[in-house]
């Protein structure tokens, strides 16, 4: 694999954006495993913290899979780049409106097709959940992918990984504003009890109703900011985006 050798400069996005040419390009297939930090950190001259840390960009972006104990795989070789930057652009409430139409039909089909491994994950999400209160942007993030991840639609969950990066964006924004109503633990409990049951009309039910608070604290936000001639930019900014 010819790589060239990293600048001095921005380390961790040159071998990023390295890494991201030898995928796009076809170097690596998917469900290939990359080489080991080490074996990149020498081809590229650089640390091998360099190295990890570009590979979470990676990860992170969807492009690739660390397996425990087996190494780093790649999950796609198409760049979600201007996917997502085109989710970023959105305001609170287009990426709230989304949530909801993805949510409710992935909490459909997963009441229809889960199975005893979806439920104990579901089960352990809701239990981190309820440890970590009723503001917990990460443990709230795992609880909903596993909900898609039920579903056994690869891509459903391909699509819900990418749109989760601006999902998780959106949580750790909307969770420190007290303007937000808290995450609604009961309902949360709820959706995992009509998935387990195999209702998928009461599965759709509560995830509408999960979101129902958020997006309409979202809609006052979006309203008064209107009402104030702020523009959409300035409205984007400050606002909450969503609460689960």
């Amino acid at each position: 694999m010819a790589l060239r050798t990293a600048g001095r400069q921005s380390l961790v996005d040159t071998v990023v954006d390295q890494l991201k040419a030898q995928l796009t390009n076809g170097e690596w297939a998917v469900d290939d495993r990359i080489p080991t930090e080490h074996e990149l950190a020498e081809q590229l001259a650089v640390g091998r913290n360099t190295v990890r840390e570009a590979v979470r960009v990676l990860v992170h972006a969807g492009l690739l899979e660390s397996r425990q104990g087996n190494g780093t795989f790649v999950r796609s070789t198409a760049d979600p780049s201007a996917v997502l930057q085109g989710i970023r652009a959105a305001d609170a409430l287009d990426v709230l409106e989304l949530r909801v139409a993805l949510e409710a039909e992935a909490a459909r089909l997963a009441a229809e097709r889960r199975d005893t491994a979806d439920m104990v994950a579901l089960r352990g999400a809701l239990e981190t959940l309820h440890a970590h209160g009723d503001r917990a942007a990460d443990a709230d993030m795992a609880f909903h992918l596993g909900v898609v991840q039920a579903t056994h639609n690869p891509a459903f969950i391909e699509v819900y990984r990418f749109f989760s990066v601006q999902v998780h964006e959106s949580l750790i924004t909307s969770l420190r504003d007290q303007e937000m109503p808290p995450i609604d633990l009961d309902t949360h409990e709820g959706l995992v009890e009509a998935i387990e049951s195999g209702d998928p009309a009461a599965a759709e039910r509560a995830v509408r109703e999960l979101l129902r608070k958020p997006l309409e604290a979202v809609r006052a936000v979006a309203a008064r900011a209107k009402s104030g001639g702020r523009t959409p930019a300035d409205r984007s900014a400050p606002q909450p985006k969503s609460e689960i």
